[in-house]
């Protein structure tokens, strides 16, 4: 009976694996195919002929190169943003009493049940009253707006399991609030800042609507938008579609593959405690 529940919970597994990495798998296949067979029937799983032509023509047209640099640009500097607004925020509900700290906790956390589009006319209206409408610092500051009430969430579960023992010992060597913040609480939270990392990478990365409303200069747009240009008003050409799709998902990829470890340890250390 036991082996027969194992083999169950495996073949589940395989299943969800199978099934989970299918897409990834039928782009590639799809984007090594030559324009004269991505449309032939019965369709082919298995090309007859690879090429190499639509990662090629992908990455040379449609300012492709440019538009990843900007993601990456604009990635890198809300994380910044994100985890240093969020950790502050952690460590000050996690460790501090004050007036209104409920409250104020509280409707930071209303944020995670806002939809993001229904707030696309209020974000437009202030970004355009701070006057940073059409620059890369207006998708920065509302993507890391966005992340802060999930990102504070996941830190201060994790900055809660934390023994209220260590801040006993940092006080008695006397050090301040600073000192137990930078040097012992985020040393020990690098499980919790991994599934936050990966989180936020995702969402900033891949984010299409607000790109596309605040951005005018070709310049200044992101990888989103690239991939959206690929698609033609009468005709789509695929192969270079998926092409385009799987170099965009790669930096994901690879920093998933990266911190993978630590990301289910980060996932049940921040539900520790909420």
């Amino acid at each position: 009976m036991r082996s027969l529940k194992t083999f169950c919970i495996y073949a589940l597994l395989v299943a969800g694996g199978v099934i989970s990495i299918y897409p990834l798998v039928y782009m590639l296949l799809t984007a090594l195919k030559p324009m004269t067979l991505l449309f032939e029937f019965p369709p082919r799983f298995l090309p007859s002929e690879m090429t190499l032509s639509n990662f090629r023509e992908a990455w040379g047209s449609q300012n492709f190169a440019l538009y990843l640099l900007n993601s990456l640009l604009v990635t890198l500097a809300s994380f910044a943003l994100i985890f240093l607004l969020s950790s502050m925020l952690a460590f000050a509900y996690s460790r501090f009493d004050f007036k209104g700290k409920s409250l104020s906790f509280a409707i930071i956390m209303g944020g995670l049940v806002i939809p993001s589009l229904t707030l696309l006319i209020p974000q437009f209206v202030l970004i355009r009253q701070l006057g940073l409408f059409d620059s890369r610092w207006g998708l920065i500051v509302v993507y890391a707006a966005g992340s802060i009430p999930f990102t504070t969430f996941l830190l201060k579960g994790f900055f809660d399991s934390i023994t209220r023992d260590i801040d006993e010992s940092v006080e008695m060597e006397g050090g301040g609030a600073w000192t137990l913040f930078a040097s012992i609480i985020l040393p020990l939270s690098k499980p919790a800042f991994v599934p936050a990392t990966i989180f936020n990478a995702l969402t900033v990365w891949e984010e299409f609507p607000w790109a596309l409303t605040i951005i005018n200069d070709p310049l200044k747009r992101t990888l989103p938008i690239a991939l959206a240009n690929f698609q033609g008003q009468y005709t789509t050409q695929w192969g270079i579609v998926f092409a385009g799709s799987l170099i965009a998902v790669i930096p994901i990829i690879l920093l998933f593959l990266l911190l993978q470890r630590y990301f289910i340890a980060g996932i049940t250390a921040g539900a520790v405690k909420g």
